[in-house]
């Protein structure tokens, strides 16, 4: 029996995963991803951070190996690839596509200076109104870093590229990006609607570095006899899609729209929420990139809120506080304790350095511990309020941005395994949040299959979207909710004049 597939890839900083998605059912029939052990990051000084392009491909190589040996997929049958990508990477090549040097990643910290002083030169309105965002530690000056203190090897640069372009352009010996790609390097003028030119003029940087821009989904080129040999695909297929992690995972939860939410909360947390309109937050706590129905015409912006220390805070409680049990019956525990832990407030923020307390470094805090009424119970239930409202914190940014949030989508994975922490987001926000079952690469591949015309729009694409709960308000305990959020906050302002 003949099938129709698309194959997703997942380029992440600690591994690379694939997902075959069926056309007919709209469900993953398989998915892989390698290494099985976290991918190496190479740090060779302090707040440096690199990997080498070469090992994306061969870990993309075994994922989709596994997944068609599992389907028994045929090469034919597989009908577009898409990409999703960690951002804010940089990638440079030479004229043969080899990379000159291991690429920047996301968590690298070098090029700060540079994107400050190209913020003091060119003036804070112009970045903020052209560039939505301060120039910061992104694609563009991780590349003016790289002409500053690597002068002969940016001479030898043809194209610079972010990590999906650099696997795309393996599959199909083309290097191109895209508007949403250009944007989340800073190299995106969203008021003139074309490459940043101006910045690229401050950092003396050759605007033919930057390969051509496609639009997110269409065809993007097609696989190279070498690469399908490589990857056991066909050659002549289309890669269609692709975009960064964060859009991607708000395509993967169906959020195009504005208003509309995505929200992940693993190690660290992410909201990403769909704006109408260009808009910016003054102090730069939040950042605005394109989202991945962007267009000239339509502009559709994703505004993204990171949050450093959430399940990464849960799991220290659990080692510290609870090692004895599991996490479902540390959320029991927790459970134990009234909204607002009895006055115990937890502020979340010991994971480094956090964009929406402009960069402020404060470290996790634990405040209004009573020895003779509060017990482990209270410490469990004030670091999930905790880093609920640094969530709160954030969309309340957001908010003054002009975005209207009434939902958030979720995959029920992380900290949303935690009614407590469900029921905590939904009664301080006021937002419905609807969690479903998908990921990046499965994402990837139904973005595929918009770009080549399998599906007609994203409606159709995710028609098959299994939405496995729903969690409304709790309105009989909306002033309650509000009043923890507003005692944090207090203590959060003492801590931020202190």
């Amino acid at each position: 029996m003949s099938h129709n597939y698309l194959l997703g890839l997942d380029v992440g900083s600690s591994s690379v995963k694939a997902s075959l998605v069926d056309v007919d059912n709209g469900q993953a029939a398989a998915s892989a991803f390698f290494p099985k052990h976290e991918a190496p990051i190479a740090a060779p000084r302090k707040g440096w951070a690199e990997q080498d392009p070469e090992s994306w491909w061969n870990y993309a190589k075994q994922s989709v190996a596994q997944v068609m040996a599992e389907t028994g997929a045929k090469p034919d049958e597989v009908k577009a690839v898409g990409i999703s990508y960690q951002m804010h990477g940089l990638v440079c090549v030479d004229k043969n596509q080899q990379p000159l040097r291991p690429s920047i990643i996301w968590c690298d910290s070098r090029a700060v200076e540079e994107g400050n002083r190209a913020f003091a030169a060119l003036s804070s309105d112009w970045c903020m109104g052209h560039l939505l965002n301060s120039p910061g530690n992104f694609t563009a000056a991780k590349l003016a870093w790289v002409k500053d203190n690597e002068p002969e090897l940016f001479n030898r640069i043809d194209k610079v590229m972010l990590p999906g372009d650099y696997i795309a352009m393996r599959l199909t010996g083309e290097a191109c990006t895209t508007v949403s790609g250009l944007s989340e390097g800073t190299l995106w003028d969203f008021k003139a609607q074309q490459v940043a030119g101006k910045l690229l003029d401050y950092y003396g940087i050759p605007q033919e570095l930057l390969p051509r821009v496609v639009p997110t989904f269409g065809d993007q080129g097609r696989l190279i006899a070498a690469a399908a040999k490589e990857m056991g695909l066909q050659a002549g297929t289309p890669v269609s899609y692709r975009a960064g992690d964060q859009p991607n995972n708000a395509l993967s939860l169906n959020v195009f729209n504005p208003g509309e939410i995505a929200s992940t909360a693993g190690t660290s947390g992410v909201v990403y929420g769909v704006l109408g309109e260009p808009a910016y937050d003054t102090k730069s706590r939040v950042n605005v990139f394109a989202h991945v129905n962007y267009t000239k015409q339509q502009e559709r912006l994703g505004v993204l809120l990171c949050i450093n220390g959430t399940g990464i805070l849960n799991a220290w409680m659990h080692r510290n506080v609870a090692p004895e049990v599991g996490y479902a019956e540390m959320n029991d525990i927790a459970a134990e304790a009234p909204i607002g832990s009895d006055g115990v407030v937890v502020i979340p923020f010991g994971n480094g350095a956090e964009r929406i307390l402009e960069n402020k470094e404060m470290g996790c805090s634990i405040h209004g511990v009573n020895f003779n009424k509060h017990n482990r119970s209270h410490l469990l239930r004030a670091a999930q309020e905790g880093i609920v409202f640094s969530f709160c914190y954030g969309m309340e940014i957001m908010g003054q941005m002009g975005m209207d949030i009434h939902r958030i989508h979720a995959g029920k994975a992380n900290m949303f395994l935690s009614p407590l922490f469900r029921d905590t987001l939904a009664g301080v926000s006021g937002a419905t949040i609807n969690l479903y079952d998908t990921d990046g690469s499965v994402g990837a591949a139904k973005g595929a299959g918009i770009g080549c015309g399998i599906y007609k729009d994203h409606d159709e694409a995710f028609a098959s979207l299994r939405l496995l709960q729903t969690i409304t308000p709790d309105e009989a305990h909306r002033a309650e909710y509000q009043a923890a959020y507003g005692r944090w906050k207090d203590q959060l302002a003492a801590n931020l004049r202190g």
